[in-house]
């Protein structure tokens, strides 16, 4: 009963956002975003924990400002997913880009975006609790035919999908339990991130490229970036080799988080996972 009472929910609120025009929808998201704030005491807490560790040099008021953002980047995602049924090659032209597209070209990465433009991909997901929501969530996800790999079998369907020359999307900044995760820098701070990624590229030689959707306010308009393929190097020691590639999977995502501070997810325990006998940070 309560799956289907949060699922209708959901379509109670999505159906509204994904036809009225994209201003008023945004202004109701960012009422929804400033609700979320004031009444998630558990999540703003996680996000001002993580902003003093991530910034420990930040002053409070622009750690507070810095969060508030995240809520209104948030909102704002939800205004473009509850669109994304109606989403043409056509109506998003003005409304997102590409830069530098030639690095995913080469190396045949993409993104829901790129689904869109005729390259679809393989995207490693987390199932959410709610099954009739996963399922709604995940039909949005393939409507140009881009297919999950779920995480409880990553490494099966990531192989299978290398083997048949498929491009697949993984988020490296996720809190990662061992064996699947390797303790990196992150922030300055060991961070449990997967390794599965780095161990399959140098596995297979598969071509690793950084990738993000990101909100440019000069340009008031998405952008989707493409770094350039991240070179790992082989030593003979198939551990040492897969911690310095996935270090630099995080390194790499850390510059971009760097760059767009108020577009991560800074609510998520990312430090959660501590090496061993290392007290708890939340």
């Amino acid at each position: 009963m309560r799956e289907r009472f949060e699922y209708w929910l959901v379509l109670a609120l999505v159906r509204p956002l994904g036809w009225v025009p994209r201003l008023l929808a945004r202004q109701v998201a960012n009422l929804l975003a400033w609700a979320a704030y004031a009444l998630l005491t558990r999540l703003r807490r996680v996000g001002e924990r993580n902003l003093e560790l991530a910034f420990p040099e930040s002053d409070p008021f622009t750690k507070v400002q810095l969060l508030r953002g995240v809520y209104r980047h948030l909102g704002w995602q939800l205004v473009e997913f509850c669109r994304m049924r109606r989403y043409t090659p056509v109506n998003t032209r003005d409304w997102i880009r590409t830069e530098g597209v030639e690095h995913y070209l080469e190396a045949k990465l993409s993104s829901y975006y790129h689904s869109l433009m005729g390259h679809p991909m393989g995207m490693v997901i987390r199932r959410l609790d709610n099954r009739l929501l996963d399922a709604y969530v995940n039909g949005i996800r393939c409507l140009h035919g881009n297919r999950v790999l779920h995480k409880d079998d990553f490494a099966r369907g990531l192989l299978t999908a290398m083997r048949a020359g498929e491009a697949v999307g993984i988020l490296m900044d996720t809190n990662m339990r061992p064996p699947q995760g390797v303790f990196v820098n992150f922030f300055g701070r060991p961070a449990c991130t997967a390794s599965g990624l780095a161990r399959v590229a140098l596995k297979t030689g598969a071509a690793v490229l950084p990738g993000f959707m990101l909100w440019e306010p000069a340009e008031k308009r998405y952008v989707l970036h493409f770094g350039p393929e991240l070179l790992f190097e082989q030593s003979g020691d198939a551990e040492a080799d897969a911690l310095a590639a996935t270090q630099q999977c995080a390194a790499a995502t850390e510059d971009w988080i760097r760059r767009y501070p108020d577009q991560w997810l800074w609510i998520h325990r990312r430090w959660k996972t501590r090496p061993a006998g290392e007290a708890g940070l939340y």
